[in-house]
């Protein structure tokens, strides 16, 4: 042990930490890989993988998008909920 080490228990044999998550390999943005998809807030469609059934928008972390393209997905979602093309809540 070194003397970072005060107290702590050795990781248990196997190589793999009791209750540690695995990291997965993030999946690249949809819209960088693709360049004739197009974010338009008048697709409704494309714009509910977005958007919780309790109509939040999805996270950056869960949808995959990049920076650029996820603020370009919030402007598009909160323009299709301005004309009523998506709704602002479930109910």
């Amino acid at each position: 042990m070194n003397s970072r080490d005060k107290g702590s228990v050795p990781p248990p044999p196997g190589g793999e930490v009791a209750g540690a998550f695995r990291r997965q390999r993030r999946r690249g943005c949809t819209y960088c890989s693709d360049e004739a998809l197009v974010i338009d807030y008048k697709d409704p469609q494309a714009l509910r993988y977005y958007v919780t059934e309790r109509g939040k928008i999805v996270p950056r972390r869960i949808s995959g998008a990049c920076a650029k393209h996820q603020r370009e997905i919030q402007v598009a979602v909160k323009r299709a909920r301005n004309i009523a093309l998506l709704p602002f809540t479930s109910n």
